[in-house]
């Protein structure tokens, strides 16, 4: 691997774990799907191939439906765990946020690679595996938590078993139809994330044990989204792809415009800055009222005109310049970060370090990008399982490692659970 193709890698990495910094400040489905988007982007635009450049949106809304969806599980209460002075529970909590971690990059990573790979020959039928996924969803859902009682997160939803149903529907259709690009895009990416969520949960729990000054909860999204992206960025940038011929109709790109700068900003603005919303965040604010009513004006005109300028930009012809694709994308970025601004309370003079840190990072990420250049310079045609089992069991074992480092550094802390009595 040499400099361009790891700075490439970094680039992807350094976004997706910003982006899901951001997300922290939204949660549910519709920040992970703004953030996947973020993510698609910056992966086109890091690989600098001119044929990419035209599939970014579809691309970008395949993403952001797959990191979207396992935004509906439930993991609070398995951090808490991972948080636990003995050691059975904490590594029950590292073990099942690695799993919930390696879903998140399962279906994130794997449908983003399918989207690429969906090209003549290998054209993905989009319909037939949403049905798959959604089918396999609910057989995982109904056998393991309605008949057999497998229990994650005991009150709280246990989606991670309809997720966990969906991607494996999903390996079996990729397994079937030959898309092997995006079978191995989706292992490791899932592998990635689940390692990047255990490691934040130590961080996290060593920073709180430190006293550290900073929003340690934010530190275990960045770790999930910087080695999901990173391990998402290295499948793709080294494996074989031919040059996409496939040109998709006006009504296909103007879908994906819809969902990415529309949809998914108006679930957000209706979830999350409202006014309603923003009263009971910023209850602590000096005139509370006034700034949450000023504070939801102001991201609705913000959102609005970051529709117009996208659908000026876009929605009437097809745009495939480099240039033009990285404007979107520092757009949509940007506002995405101010958002996070507005909702904690910046128009009352409440800011926070690690949003400061966001944009350092985007910053960073847009300089990267003008100076590297083509990541695609080592080649791995074939996914090698047994190095990947041996990668798996290496995970495994070093996350035990954390467990055991966690629970030697307190004998109790905030926020920690036991999942079993010991």
């Amino acid at each position: 691997m040499n400099r361009t193709q790891l700075a490439g890698i970094i680039i992807v990495g350094m976004t997706l774990g910003t982006a899901w910094a951001v997300r922290g400040q939204f949660g549910h489905e519709q920040g992970a799907a703004w953030a996947g988007g973020i993510g698609a982007m910056v992966l086109v635009l890091a690989s600098h191939r001119t044929d990419w450049y035209k599939n970014v949106l579809p691309v970008a809304f395949v993403s952001a439906i797959g990191w979207g969806v396992t935004g509906m599980i439930s993991y609070g209460q398995v951090v808490g765990y991972g948080r636990s002075n003995n050691f059975p529970n904490a590594l029950y909590g590292l073990l099942m946020l690695f799993v919930i971690g390696s879903l998140f990059g399962l279906l994130g990573g794997g449908l983003t690679g399918l989207a690429l790979e969906s090209d003549g020959n290998k054209r993905v039928r989009w319909g037939s595996l949403m049905a798959e996924i959604v089918a396999g969803g609910l057989i995982s859902y109904g056998l393991l938590v309605e008949q057999l009682g497998v229990l994650m997160t005991p009150p709280r939803a246990e989606h991670w078993a309809f997720c966990l149903g969906g991607g494996m529907a999903m390996l079996w259709h990729m397994a079937r139809k030959g898309h092997r690009n995006s079978l191995r895009i989706a292992l490791l990416t899932s592998l990635g994330a689940g390692f990047g969520f255990a490691f934040g949960n130590f961080l996290q729990t060593v920073g709180t044990i430190m006293e550290i000054r900073f929003n340690m909860w934010n530190v275990m999204e960045y770790s999930i989204g910087f080695f999901g992206g990173i391990s998402m960025a290295y499948a793709v940038f080294t494996s074989p792809w031919p040059v996409s011929e496939k040109y998709y109709r006006r009504w296909q790109y103007l879908v994906p415009l819809f969902f990415l700068v529309a949809f998914i900003p108006l679930i957000v603005f209706r979830e999350s800055i409202q006014y309603t919303h923003l009263l009971r965040r910023l209850a602590n604010a000096p005139n509370p009222e006034q700034v949450a009513q000023l504070t939801s004006w102001v991201a609705a005109v913000i959102l609005s005109a970051g529709l117009i300028a996208a659908w000026l930009t876009f929605g009437k012809y097809i745009r495939e310049r480099w240039s033009v694709i990285l404007y979107l994308f520092a757009g949509y970025f940007s506002i995405y970060i101010i958002m996070s601004y507005l909702v904690t309370g910046a128009l009352a003079g409440m800011f926070h370090l690690n949003h400061h840190l966001y944009v350092v990072n985007l910053a960073v990420v847009l300089l990267l990008l003008y100076k590297n250049g083509n990541p695609f310079t080592m080649l791995t045609a074939e996914m090698n399982y047994t190095r990947y089992r041996l990668l798996l069991l290496g995970v495994l074992l070093f996350i035990a490692l954390l467990a055991l480092v966690s629970i030697s550094l307190h004998d109790g802390m905030q926020g920690s659970r036991d999942r079993f009595p010991v």
